[in-house]
């Protein structure tokens, strides 16, 4: 089989399409899925480029998390799938034309989901981690509720603009940075009441305070880390959260340890749950509550533009690879 794969880290022409030893059913309770579409996550390139802890053990590394595709073969303990159903979820190594995942998520963050009706292939492919990561940081960690007002960071991304859609099926008043006018244009299109770009305005906190009279959010929702901590530690009111999944451009901060207790303040690092996250993620897209967002589609062959795309940030929503 064909599969995009990396045999050293590093920049984009780390990145190959090789062929590759086709996945056997290794225990009862997995399947074998042919991928028709895979997105792309930060994750894969840190991977590429060994950053973030994310090296590869071995040699050539199959990358990507999340896939779409249709059921090929069941594992013989298999009851709630079965061969030709169309299925979207995430595991490990899912950029190639065939992949094993278990049916019951037995592996670390391993998901496989039925594909709602009427979802294509590319949009299924765009829903796992960005959703399931965002209901985990809203909902499981956050503690989010109607009314609440909540800052989402970088809405441009595919954690955040799940997230942006997320807050306000809550009930939640969403508040959204981004760093252009057409994203922030987007960003409200999909649910947001208020924007501003982070660039025009680099510190928001003061506009943050204007738009809650003068209190500040309850529930940051965060992946960039550094650029950003002060100013949005600075947005909370009292008794916020500070919710962050990813430090896509910063890992180190000062806190500010007589504020964390003087006003109540919680930081929270999240890590979603795809096996149970995703159930739910499920029932929100049957009921068209909510939306995945593909900025883009590329072939398989052209992964190293996509990477490109999404390491120049020039996107919103998720960046998809079309496999077969």
């Amino acid at each position: 089989m064909k599969a995009l794969c990396i045999s050293e880290v590093g920049g984009t022409p780390a990145l190959a399409c090789l062929e590759q030893p086709e996945p056997v059913l290794s225990n009862p309770l997995d399947v074998i899925v042919r991928v028709r579409a895979a997105s792309l996550n930060r994750v894969d390139v840190f991977r590429r480029k060994g950053t973030h802890g994310a090296t590869p053990e071995n040699f050539p590394f199959i990358v990507g998390r999340d896939f779409a595709g249709d059921v090929e073969e069941v594992g013989s303990e298999v009851s709630r799938l079965k061969v030709g159903d169309r299925v979207f979820g995430t595991t490990f190594h899912a950029h190639a034309e065939l992949l094993r995942v278990s049916s019951i998520g037995q592996v670390a963050q391993d998901s496989v989901e039925l594909i709602p009706m009427g979802l294509s292939y590319q949009d299924a492919s765009a829903v796992p981690t960005a959703f399931s990561m965002a209901y985990h940081m809203l909902h499981c960690d956050g503690n989010v509720r109607e009314g609440q007002d909540v800052l989402v960071v970088g809405a441009s991304g595919g954690v955040a603009s799940a997230g942006v859609q997320l807050a306000k099926v809550a009930g939640a008043r969403v508040i959204a940075t981004a760093g252009t006018m057409e994203k922030l244009e987007k960003a409200k299109a999909i649910g947001a009441d208020e924007v501003f770009s982070y660039r025009q305005i680099p510190q928001f906190s003061g506009l943050v305070k204007d738009l809650t009279a003068g209190e500040g959010v309850d529930l940051v929702f965060e992946h960039v880390g550094g650029p950003v901590w002060e100013e949005c530690w600075a947005s909370l009111k009292y008794g916020g959260r500070y919710v962050i999944c990813g430090v896509t451009a910063g890992h180190r901060v000062q806190l500010h340890l007589g504020q964390l207790w003087m006003r109540r303040l919680s930081v929270i690092g999240s890590m979603n749950d795809p096996e149970n996250d995703l159930k739910i993620i499920v029932d929100l897209l049957e009921r068209g509550a909510v939306h995945p967002v593909v900025d883009s589609v590329f072939p398989l062959e052209e992964a190293a533009k996509a990477h490109e795309r999404l390491e120049a940030r020039d996107f919103f929503g998720k960046i998809v690879l079309s496999i077969s």
